[in-house]
């Protein structure tokens, strides 16, 4: 890729160790060193968004375009189909409550190039007794999915709260009538650079290397939730016009692009999700753009990305401040659906590296937006550059743009009965 975009050398990220000689800056006086942000109410011609007409036929499409060339990359117009197979199907019982649950495969079609074999694995729960179709949460997971379809028992990612702690947000959402789904991202793209030869970005491209502006796992991950809400969209036992995106840290950061690519999504619980996520890239604070172009991260990036963190490129030298989106427009691509952002507390694991300040800052950015669509955003007065984030454990939830930082750590548990709510 480096070699496609005439990039010799890119700069190293910051380190997360205070202690290294290029450690992040944590001085909020050095932390802005950018110009304001890019107007997301600005076309580019120059002219303003004055209704929402304009917004969904000139200016969304314009900060789309510039996300799937520059930041996440494109999803090839001729996806394969993919068709969805109940695996193993068992009563059991969630919060005290009687539920089904339906161990899913959602084969790829793989016959342009067999080579490569992509099955989504996903695991569905919903209550037994519902007296009329239910909505349902999309839930980025890890842990163990079981394989084929003769296990006894589905094994469910994720591990239950400390004595004293709110239920897990899955008994939760049972509890409140909802049903909710984990869909398992390694079994749509693999979480590393070697793997986008293979997964279901390997499958398109046939094994070959990316272009600049092909997709990263981030967006490949979006896909596969999308083709999960197909699936719940054939069921009649759930409200496929209610269905909900969640995931915390990197898959925070997949749920926020699901949610900004994909509209039939209805509301979103973004936890932790840093850069590339809810942070703005135009912040020196923690985390930074080069981290994202670096060894450990770049695959989840479109190619074109890589170019902000060059230091030495047929291009020149380009950072943060060159590229044509941030944060704020990622968050505003939501709109005017409910998102939820949620952070935790350095002291308890939710690291200052992932700048809850500057997600705060892209958060409120984002409002203007949600305004003009007809939806409250936080209603918070100050401008995003002077704006400050609220005490830890108080709420901006009375729009359909909600902010929250819990104390707790690197998680959003503490924040699902407000989210539900």
């Amino acid at each position: 890729m480096m070699n496609q975009l005439g990039i010799k050398v890119l700069r190293p990220g910051p380190s997360g160790n205070e202690s290294a000689p290029n450690h992040a800056n944590y001085d909020e006086s050095l932390a802005n060193p950018f110009p304001d942000l890019p107007e997301v109410l600005t076309l580019k011609n120059g002219k303003k968004v004055t209704n929402a007409d304009i917004w969904w036929t000139q200016r969304r499409p314009e900060i789309v375009e510039d996300f799937e060339r520059e930041v996440f990359g494109r999803v090839p117009e001729d996806m394969p189909n993919v068709t969805w197979e109940v695996m193993n199907k068992e009563n059991d019982v969630v919060a005290s409550y009687p539920v089904i649950k339906e161990q899913l495969k959602g084969h790829v079609d793989n016959t342009s190039y067999p080579q490569i074999s992509v099955d989504i694995q996903m695991l569905l729960v919903r209550p037994t007794d519902a007296a009329g179709p239910v909505p349902v949460m999309i839930l980025f997971g890890g842990g163990e999915f079981p394989q084929g379809g003769g296990g006894p028992s589905f094994v469910m990612p994720g591990a239950p709260g400390s004595p004293g702690s709110d239920p897990a947000g899955t008994e939760q959402l049972i509890t409140d009538g909802w049903g909710y789904a984990y869909i398992n991202p390694a079994s749509i793209q693999a979480d590393n650079g070697a793997g986008l030869t293979k997964g279901i970005i390997g499958l398109v491209n046939r094994g070959q290397p990316r272009k600049p502006d092909d997709w990263g796992a981030l967006r490949a991950w979006a896909w596969g939730a999308s083709r999960g809400l197909d699936y719940l969209e054939t069921e009649k036992a759930l409200d496929a016009k209610h269905v909900g995106i969640e995931g915390v840290s990197r898959y925070g950061k997949a749920a926020l692009v699901t949610m900004a690519f994909d509209t039939r999504f209805a509301f979103a619980l973004i936890g932790s999700s840093g850069e590339g996520g809810a942070k703005l890239h135009r912040r020196n604070f923690g985390e930074a753009v080069e981290s994202l172009t670096g060894a450990g991260e770049y695959h989840w990036m479109a190619g074109n990305f890589l170019k902000y963190g060059a230091s030495e490129a047929k291009f020149g030298s380009k950072n943060a401040g060159d590229l044509p989106v941030d944060a704020h427009e990622l968050i505003a691509l939501g709109a005017p659906r409910l998102t939820f952002i949620s952070y935790g507390v350095p002291e308890k694991g939710d690291a200052k590296w992932l700048d809850q300040q500057g997600s705060y800052m892209a958060t409120v950015a984002a409002g203007p937006v949600f305004k003009l669509l007809g939806a409250r955003d936080l209603e918070v007065l100050e401008n995003y550059r002077i704006a400050k984030m609220p005490s830890v454990n108080v709420g901006l939830l009375g729009g359909e743009l909600a902010w929250r930082q819990h104390d707790g750590g690197h998680t959003d548990g503490p924040n699902w009965k407000y989210f539900i709510t």
